[in-house]
Formats: C-alpha cells, sequence, structure tokens
C-alpha cells in the first residue's frame, strides 16, 4: 500500500477505530470474552472495543493465529489486520542461551544468527512482532531481569544490539522475519535495591553516556519498535515522561517507529502517583507519545473521550495511528495478512536440526570457564579398573534450563547433561540415583518441583556422597532455578540453595576431584563454590541443546571461550558493581582493606572474578603494546596492536579486548571503557597479531558543559584478555 493510501485509509476511520489500532489485547480476551486482568485491576471491554483492536499478544499456533486474523479483520471496519505479538527473548521453540550468556559469547555475529532462528521460527508460527532485544545496562545482579541483557558494557550491548536488531528483521516482508522491539526505554536496568518496578536515579550524563547507546544503536539499526519502561525516570514514569520520548528518543535519537507500553505500564501511573486516575493516565501517555497501551484500560475506556472533549488533539491520535499502520504495511499484512500457511508447514521449520546445531554451538561459545586446575577436560575413556565420573545433582538430568522467558519452549525437547553425556557412548560414567533437592523451601514454592521429605533428602544425600566417595572424579551439577530470574525475580542473596551448598561440602569431604557446572541466570557469589572446586564452569541457562553442549565442552570437543560479560561479585555487599567505574579522591589500587581509602572494613574492593574475564584450556600470552604513532589529531587514527601466543598444547579461542581510559578530563571518567574486541582461533604453539584502530569519536563523552566532545590531552590504551589487564601504552590526542 502506497503512503497516498495509508493517509486516505486514516482519513476514513473513525474516531473509535483509530483509538483501537492504539489498543492492544491478551489473545485470551479476543477468544474468550472481554475481561482484561492486570496487576492494577481488571477491566471489562464491549464486543466493539475488542473488535477494534489493533493488535494482539499472547498466543501460539499458525492455526489459530490465522483464524484469529480471519475473525478480526471480519469485525474490523476496514478490515485491517491484527499485529501479533509475543516475548520473544531467546528462541522460539529451538531455545538459545539466555542473552546475559549470548552477551559472553562476545560475538555479535552469534547473536545475529539466533535471532535469525527465533524470527523463522517465530514467523513461521504467525508472529510479526518480537519484545526484544532488551537492552537495558545492568549492574546489580540482584535485579533478576540482568538475565535478559547482553551485560554491564555500553560498547559490547551496543554491538550485540545491532546484531540482534538485523538477525530479527532484515527485510520485514520475508516471511522468515519479524519487526523487533527494543526495551524498555529507558534506564529500567538500574532500579533502585535491585527490586524490580522500583525508581530509578540516575544523572543526565549517566544516563546518555552509559545506559542510552544500546537503545540508540537499535534505533540506527532501524528497530521498529520501543518499548517503555515501568520505572521512574527523574521522578517521572517512562510511559508519561515527554521529555525521554519525545525528545530523546524522536528527536534526538531519530526513531520514527512504533511507542508501546510495557503491559499495563499506561495504567500504573496512577499507582506511581502521577496521575489522578486512568483517565488522567491516558491523557499523559498520549501525550508523551505511547502509541499502543498494552493491556490496560486507559485508551479503550478514556482516549476518545478525551479527543471529543478537546482535552487531547486528534492530530496525536492520528499521528501515533499513522505509524502502527505504515508498520504493518511494512510487513506486508495489508497485501498478506497470513503470513504462515498452516501448521503442518510451521512444523517443518520448527525446531529444525540445523537451528538446534547452531543453539548447541552458541551454548557452548557462551559457557565461562572460571577455574581449572588441570581436571579440564575430562578424560573420555575411563577403564573399570581406573575409577570412574559421578555426576551429582540436581542439574544431571533436569530439562528446566531454558531460561524464565522462554515461552514458546518445548521443555520435552531440551537436551538434559545426562542425554548429552550418554549420547558421547563413554565409558565410567555413574549417574546419582534420584535427584536431590534442588532449592527446598525456595524454588519449589513456585510448584514447580516437588517438595520432597525430610527422609527422601537425606537417602539422595546419602547416595550422592557414596558415589562421590568411589569414583575418580566427581561433576557437580548445581544451580538457580529459573524461576528465581526474569521479572520478578529480584533477590537478595547471590546464592543457590542451602541445601546444594550442604551437598557440595558433603561430596568435597570425600572426593576433592569436583568440577562444579554452575546454572544461573545472574552473576553469583560464588567465592565458597569456587574454593570447593577444581573447576567451575558457567554455563548460564543454555536452552535446547544445553546438555549436549555441555558435554562437548567437558570433554573437550568444544574448547571454553566464553568472556564475563557482567561482573561477579565475591559477595553480595559489593553489589552493584562493575569494571567500567570512576576513581575516587582516595583510590585504592591495591582493592586490599586499607583505612581511609576506597573500599570495605571486611572485604576487598576487586571483584571475584571481572568483566570480560574467562579461561580455555589452553593459555595465551600477550605481548606488550604497540601504537604506531603517539600523537593523534581529529580524522587520525592510532593502531594499537599485540601478538597473542597460544602457549599451551590445546587449539584454543581467544577473545582479545581495547579499553581506553581518559585519566584527566573536565569530569570524572571511567577507569577504563570497552572500545574493541576480536575473537582468534589459535592452535598450539601460534602467534597472530591483532590491530585495533583508535579513532578521535572513541574518546568523545559529555564533558562538563553537557557537549559530547573529545578534549585533548594523555589517553591510556590497554589490550588484554579481561578488563583488569594491566598491558597498556599512552598516547595524546592534539
Amino acid at each position: 500500500m502506497t503512503q497516498e493510501k495509508l493517509n486516505e485509509l486514516l482519513k476514513d476511520m473513525s474516531l473509535e477505530e483509530k483509538v483501537g489500532q492504539m489498543i492492544q489485547l491478551p489473545a485470551k480476551v479476543l477468544t474468550s470474552g472481554g475481561l482484561v486482568t492486570g496487576p492494577t485491576g481488571t477491566t471489562q471491554l464491549t464486543k466493539e472495543q475488542i473488535g477494534m483492536a489493533g493488535s494482539v499478544l499472547g498466543i501460539k499456533g499458525a492455526e489459530k493465529i490465522c483464524e484469529l486474523q480471519k475473525q478480526q479483520m471480519a469485525k474490523q471496519p476496514h478490515h485491517i489486520p491484527l499485529l501479533f505479538m509475543l516475548d520473544v527473548i531467546n528462541g522460539f521453540e529451538t531455545i538459545f542461551p539466555i542473552p546475559l550468556a549470548l552477551g559472553c559469547t562476545f560475538s555479535p555475529e552469534m547473536a545475529e544468527e539466533a535471532c535469525s532462528v527465533a524470527a523463522a521460527e517465530a514467523a513461521a508460527d504467525g508472529l510479526h512482532v518480537t519484545f526484544s532485544p532488551m537492552l537495558d545496562l545492568v549492574r546489580d545482579a540482584r535485579w533478576g531481569r540482568v538475565m535478559e541483557s547482553p551485560g554491564e558494557d555500553p560498547y559490547l550491548n551496543s554491538e550485540m544490539a545491532r546484531a540482534m536488531v538485523r538477525g530479527y528483521q532484515g527485510d520485514l516482508r520475508e516471511k522468515d522475519k519479524v519487526a523487533a522491539c527494543l526495551k524498555h526505554f529507558a534506564g529500567y536496568g538500574a532500579p533502585d535495591g535491585g527490586r524490580d518496578y522500583d525508581n530509578v536515579e540516575l544523572s543526565e550524563r549517566t544516563l546518555m553516556e552509559d545506559y542510552l547507546p544500546a537503545y540508540e544503536a537499535a534505533v540506527k539499526e532501524g528497530c521498529r519498535l520501543a518499548m517503555t519502561s515501568f520505572n521512574t525516570l527523574n521522578r517521572i514514569p517512562s510511559s508519561g515522561n515527554k521529555w525521554l520520548l519525545r525528545k530523546i528518543l524522536r528527536e534526538k535519537m531519530g526513531f520514527d517507529g512504533v511507542v508501546i507500553s510495557d503491559y499495563s505500564a499506561v495504567e500504573e501511573m496512577v499507582p506511581h502517583g502521577i496521575a489522578a486516575d486512568v483517565r488522567e493516565a491516558a491523557k499523559l501517555a498520549v501525550e508523551a507519545g505511547v502509541d499502543i497501551d498494552m493491556v490496560s484500560n486507559a485508551y479503550a475506556g478514556h482516549l476518545a473521550e478525551l479527543v471529543r472533549s478537546g482535552e487531547v488533539p486528534e492530530k496525536l491520535v492520528d499521528e501515533a495511528v499513522l505509524r502502527i499502520l505504515t508498520l504493518k504495511n511494512d510487513l506486508g499484512l495489508f497485501e498478506e495478512p497470513f503470513k504462515v500457511v498452516d501448521s503442518a508447514e510451521a512444523g517443518k521449520i520448527l525446531l529444525r536440526e540445523d537451528f538446534r546445531q547452531k543453539a548447541r554451538e552458541a551454548a557452548a561459545a557462551s559457557f565461562v570457564l572460571l577455574k581449572n586446575e588441570g581436571i579440564l577436560p575430562l578424560r573420555k575413556n575411563f577403564q573399570s579398573e581406573e575409577g570412574s565420573i559421578a555426576w551429582i545433582g540436581p542439574y544431571v538430568d533436569n530439562r528446566e534450563i531454558y531460561g524464565a522467558w522462554s515461552f514458546p519452549k518445548r521443555p520435552e525437547e531440551t537436551v538434559t547433561i545426562k542425554q548429552g553425556v550418554e549420547a558421547k557412548g563413554l565409558r565410567g560414567m555413574s549417574f546419582a540415583q534420584g535427584s536431590y533437592v534442588m532449592d527446598k523451601g525456595c524454588a519449589t514454592k513456585f510448584g514447580r518441583i516437588p517438595n520432597p521429605s525430610d527422609e527422601q533428602t537425606d537417602q539422595w544425600l546419602s547416595e550422592a556422597v557414596a558415589l562421590a566417595s568411589s569414583s575418580d572424579q566427581v561433576v557437580l551439577c548445581l544451580g538457580e532455578h529459573k524461576d528465581l530470574t526474569g521479572e520478578a525475580g529480584s533477590r537478595t542473596s547471590l546464592g543457590i540453595s542451602e541445601g546444594q551448598m550442604e551437598l557440595l561440602r558433603k561430596v568435597r569431604q570425600v572426593n576433592p576431584n569436583i568440577v562444579t557446572v554452575l546454572f544461573c541466570g545472574r552473576p553469583l557469589a560464588v567465592k565458597e563454590i569456587a574454593e570447593l572446586s577444581r573447576a567451575l564452569l558457567v554455563v548460564w541457562m543454555p536452552g535446547t541443546e544445553g546438555g549436549n553442549a555441555i558435554a562437548d565442552v567437558l570433554f573437550g570437543d568444544r574448547v571454553p571461550q566464553g568472556k564475563l560479560s557482567m561482573t561477579f561479585p565475591r559477595s553480595l555487599g559489593q553489589v552493584p558493581i562493575y569494571y567500567n567505574h570512576f576513581a575516587t579522591g582516595r583510590p585504592n589500587p591495591s582493592h586490599e582493606i586499607h583505612l581511609f581509602r576506597n573500599g570495605y572494613m571486611d572485604e576487598v574492593t576487586a571483584p571475584l572474578y571481572p568483566f570480560g574475564y574467562g579461561l580455555s584450556y589452553t593459555e595465551f600470552a600477550y605481548s606488550e603494546v604497540k601504537l604506531d604513532r603517539r600523537e593523534m589529531k581529529a580524522g587520525e587514527r592510532i593502531t594499537a596492536s599485540v601478538t597473542v601466543t597460544n602457549t599451551g598444547d590445546m587449539s584454543g579461542v581467544e577473545t582479545v579486548q581495547l579499553y581506553l581510559r581518559d585519566p584527566s578530563a573536565s569530569v570524572v571518567r571511567p577507569v577504563r571503557s570497552l572500545k574493541g574486541f576480536q575473537k582468534v582461533s589459535l592452535a598450539p604453539g601460534e602467534s597472530r597479531e591483532v590491530s585495533f584502530s583508535i579513532e578521535e569519536p572513541m574518546l568523545r563523552f559529555y564533558d562538563i558543559d553537557m557537549n559530547y566532545v573529545s578534549e585533548p590531552g594523555r589517553f591510556e590504551a590497554y589490550i588484554g584478555g579481561s578488563s583488569d589487564t594491566e598491558n597498556g601504552a599512552e598516547f595524546v590526542l592534539v
């Protein structure tokens, strides 16, 4: 449809029709009645309002979607097709690692591929929009939704943002693509106390320099939708924040797509205290620039009345509706509202073998080896007289390893560790009988896991310890239950359950040769776990092919290569903790306990494992940083290079990282900032030169007058295998 035709359609629509396009409803309302239930209450919609709805969320299945599309288009006066949306976060039916784990791959190419697979499956099932990528910068591991973010670094998150948008969208008219929706705009990842939905306090400079870049990267890549966040920013809820949505998102970033609220976020401005009632909330939201009200009664119940009373100009409604119609047109829905054929056709695409293989590769690349005292990789062929490997713990044969926000998953398709190990046909593998309790009194409250009796727990523990005692090595598969992460998954502790810690301690008493495989959706405080283990491999929530990928890495068929995209603290008291912090007037370079220096009285300031850290089965040596010149002007560049050598006896993949520091500026700058990374594969003894271009735009920041500039002076460049590298050289911007 041409732009002229879209304008004609808009002009011919009634006010009620236009408001309907700005309403998103759960699918069950369209199929089962007009009762809308959300956190703020329950609303009864009329049949007319339901028939006018412009978009739907929460439905899966090609045939059901096609049937609902037919029904709604028949009711709609101009037969405008619906938009079908869903949270497709880390895969559709082929589940990839959670986004935080994908961040640890340091591979935008792999993230793009993962999102391309997710888009192909989602589109085959009839969906048009995914509520992804989630690009909130995260620094506080107490917040459960860190699992949905690539991590704590603006540069890495921006690179992943571009890749994910490319993977999802491509050419929107292609049958295997969906529109991407960046979220949550803005600053949602910094809530007070790590509590979901809580207030966010960020200076304008911190917001602009650290939290906005990833969102803007997605906008520049052509992301078609943006979702408002639940939180307040500068004491204004995002869904009513005109400065944030119109001045920053639209004017500064140039976003011309559709803005959609988060679930009931418009109505929630009433309990926030910025709107006296839902009617006022609707007015604030449309004035701020929210085009679609997701699952609340604000627009459905009050927007038409606000326009007729003259309190809201109809021009604002027209602008919003035209953006929605343009998105539908760009998706090709006016010509072909049914982008799927039938369930049989979709079935040929979902969980395709090549998709599963990509998920397996991504999972293996996301695992981070935090410790290894020569015990990994595991031996493949134990003879009976030489001992065996005991596989113990609640995650040995557990399918719930796909992440809290994997709504379309099929658990029966998830490969467990036991299945992955057995598929290799190895000798000497012994699996503990039963399943030691995972989170008694914790995750069990969700009703996901039967709560065993104390007698059953004691029996499992005795069996596990006996098996460990009679085995040569132990692989303990422990972790944080998936339901303790994701939305509303905030925690005041960062450990695994006491039952699992008891298992670890008792196994350690009879067998010190422990490899701990740790499942989690956030950085955990793993100091004791690391101390009691000879090796510690963090596998996050790896998805459909998790068991196969874990077996691949443990036995050396694939080498670990993940690097932490979020810092691991020593203890909860260090949180929030992140590598690109600021220097203080009383610095503590040694990070030790030091009176009247920056730090704590009872803990060192250094993290347990820093951003960018991750071991391999081999070792890498770095030469000194070489600069091809020591001075640079605007428009010029400096080439910084190192030679990386594999000094071990196995092939490996290293992520070489470039960090820059501005030691003296008009405002305090981070102690260092990631500005580049490259992955190199090296055979034993092989060396390779890795080079980075340093250009003046990489040195820009918001100065004391809030101008985005670079300032002449001395800079430091560091190149190494993690954010704590001291391998650096100096240069000057003149």
